[in-house]
């Protein structure tokens, strides 16, 4: 079996509400995405996409996505799509870098794989678990009350784990997180993720001030020196998130002991290949893992289900539906909420299709020579 032909399609995701992170710093109203379609000589068709968050977010970009699968497609058309490592090493070696692009092209390996021996690529991951995947809801910075409201309102849809955004000043927050441990419904769970949006001294000042609240704090500061910073200055349990890009950062979170906790995000990685690598790190070293897709649909987020499905239930906290804030659905099938949980789907490869009607048009396409 061979790669044939490489289509890029370019899809504006449209939120349904404006989306703020980062302590406010950051805001959304729309996504562009970009999905990957590759066929191959004996008609097995793959997908995969890439939704870098805007260009804001992290060092990634929409139109730097397209133009490094550009570059990437020469390589890969050729090659077997089943051979999964094989094709990550080329993509590697072809051109530094642009994991975002390279997650693309190689979740669309995957979902072949899975079809060309008709079996969800759960199973290929390490066979799936009898568990539900656990979904954390996604609280906008507001108000206190408002926070407090709206995470009660997505306790009575099923959601059991809940990520508030902080990050935008220290007494603010302080109300923020003493009104969400007060207001939180018994046997939930609150993950306060600050997007980076803080200095070490804030972190600091915010953690000891409400030490004795049981909650995880995700990504506090910018960079990792600051994370560690904060992690041995407090007591409550990290989460590292915008900082794990790749195998090497998880290794120095261990050897550091700077978290309890990473956000592994398929996309920001470098795709399915290299995530599974970094999963097996973390359930053999005791790392627990929010297994998600940076930004999408439900592709993306069926991506990342497909890995939650086949890890230990011991090992995850929860993952997120980025297709829940969408305007629009341009996939059939996928991970979809069953109420506060999900799973991967039975079907052969990913279990989610691209809709061409609303795809229309590739921008792009490469074909084998």
């Amino acid at each position: 079996m061979k790669i044939e032909r490489i289509s890029v399609f370019r899809v504006e995701l449209p939120l349904t509400h404006p989306y703020r992170l980062s302590g406010g710093r950051l805001r959304f109203e729309r996504l562009d995405s970009t999905f990957v379609r590759i066929d191959t000589d004996n008609g097995f068709v793959g997908w995969g996409e890439g939704c870098p968050w805007g260009s804001t977010y992290l060092p990634a970009f929409p139109g730097g996505l397209r133009a490094a699968i550009a570059e990437l497609a020469p390589t890969v058309i050729g090659l077997d799509p089943r051979r999964t490592d094989v094709v990550d090493a080329a993509m590697d070696l072809a051109l530094p870098g642009h994991l975002y692009a390279k997650s693309a092209l190689d979740q669309a390996c995957w979902d072949v794989f899975g079809k060309s021996v008709g079996l969800p690529v759960y199973e290929l991951l390490g066979g799936g678990t009898d568990e539900q995947v656990t979904i954390q809801s996604s609280i906008g910075q507001d108000t206190p009350e408002a926070m407090v409201a709206d995470i009660r309102r997505r306790h009575e849809q099923g959601y059991r784990v809940h990520s508030p955004k902080i990050g935008s000043d220290v007494d603010d927050d302080v109300a923020r997180v003493e009104a969400i441990a007060e207001g939180l419904p018994a046997g939930d769970s609150v993950t306060f993720d600050a997007n980076r949006a803080m200095l070490p001294d804030q972190a600091i000042r915010l953690m000891r001030r409400t030490d004795d609240v049981d909650a995880y704090f995700e990504q506090p500061c910018q960079t990792y020196d600051e994370c560690l910073q904060v992690r041995r200055a407090t007591t409550q349990p990290i989460i590292l998130d915008e900082i794990v890009v790749d195998y090497a950062d998880v290794l120095r979170a261990q050897r550091d002991r700077a978290c309890e906790a990473i956000g592994l995000k398929i996309e920001r990685v470098g795709g399915l290949t290299k995530a599974r690598r970094i999963r097996d790190f973390c359930v053999q070293s005791g790392i627990r893992m929010n297994i998600e897709a940076t930004g999408g649909s439900v592709l993306a987020d069926s991506v990342a289900v497909q890995l939650a499905q086949a890890t230990p239930s011991r090992a995850q906290r929860a993952t997120w539906l980025c297709h829940e804030m969408l305007a629009v659905d341009p996939c059939e099938g996928g991970a979809r909420n069953l109420g506060g949980h999900t799973r991967a789907p039975d079907r052969p490869g990913l279990g989610v299709e691209p809709r061409l009607e609303v795809l229309g048009e590739p921008v792009a396409t490469y074909r084998r020579r």
